[in-house]
């Protein structure tokens, strides 16, 4: 799943989809959501990827990002806590990763080479890894 995609765009742009100024339900979720998907993905921190991944909004677009920022640092962090993006990378449905089997293999090849991991994220880990073929 190698894209060259040009990072000045927007989820919108790159997806063709224009989602209404204002969203119909109104909740801090549902409007941060919206506006980052107006704001180009260079713009788009640890913490914005985490929660647009966590929506599963951009994924073809989020996910390559996401696994190279990883790939730098597995424990990188939004908002949340320590290692919040992996978190939020590595509960996509397994129909994701049946989609990108290749980034798959990536972020597997990352989350195999991690030790030490706190326990919920271990156990979210191992459940990515039982997910792809062997």
């Amino acid at each position: 799943m190698t894209r060259l995609v040009d990072p000045g765009r927007s989820l919108e742009e790159l997806e063709r989809d224009r989602w209404p100024a204002t969203p119909a339900y109104t909740s801090y979720l549902v409007a941060t959501v919206h506006a980052l998907r107006r704001r180009p993905i260079c713009e788009l921190t640890v913490e914005d990827m985490r929660l647009l991944i966590g929506q599963d909004v951009g994924l073809a677009h989020l996910l390559p990002m996401a696994v190279e920022v990883l790939r730098d640092n597995p424990m990188a962090e939004g908002d949340m806590y320590e290692g919040d993006l992996l978190s939020a990378v590595l509960t996509r449905s397994s129909a994701v990763w049946r989609e990108w089997p290749e980034l798959g293999r990536k972020l597997g090849v990352i989350v195999s080479g991690l030790a030490d991991l706190p326990p919920s994220l271990m156990e979210k880990a191992a459940r990515f890894l039982a997910l792809l073929p062997c």
